[in-house]
């Protein structure tokens, strides 16, 4: 299975819920050149929470702080990609909770025959985590650095 695996840095912001909040904080981005590799929105409360994945972390912390955002993070995620299969999320949920690792939350979509996913686990679990994705994946390059990164 071609798949790669990362550790992500993202960060949330909460807004009010209601119509256009995404659209603004989306579009602030959009003009000032932040790319995104993931982003999620959902209801917190009465407000809603969203989380952003930036492609240049600095550049976002420095776009958010312009825009006097209440920026929350960084926090790590698992950002996973790969040619998609029947069973490709199950496989990595089923590794997972075998391990006894419990999933925060999970995002997934398919598009032309690939896939892929975002995932948020405790952070005494990231190490443990990285070492089962990365026993999923193809070699990838940089997985122990990145787990040093995480200094865990």
């Amino acid at each position: 299975m071609s798949q790669g695996v990362r550790v992500v840095d993202y960060f949330y912001v909460t807004v009010p819920d209601r119509p256009g909040e995404g659209a603004r904080l989306l579009e602030t981005l959009r003009q000032e050149n932040v790319n995104l590799l993931a982003f999620s929105a959902f209801p917190e409360g009465r407000k809603t929470q969203a989380d952003f994945v930036p492609e240049d972390r600095a550049a976002f912390k420095r776009v958010a702080k312009k825009a006097k955002w209440k920026v929350v993070g960084p926090k790590h995620a698992f950002l996973v990609q790969g040619d998609d299969r029947l069973g490709a999320i199950a496989d990595l949920v089923g590794r997972l909770a075998a391990a006894k690792i419990n999933v925060t939350a999970l995002d997934a979509v398919s598009v032309h025959g690939r896939y892929g996913a975002i995932f948020w686990v405790a952070p005494k679990d990231l190490k443990m985590t990285m070492k089962i994705v990365n026993a999923m994946s193809a070699p990838a390059a940089g997985v122990d650095a990145a787990i040093a990164t995480l200094g865990v």
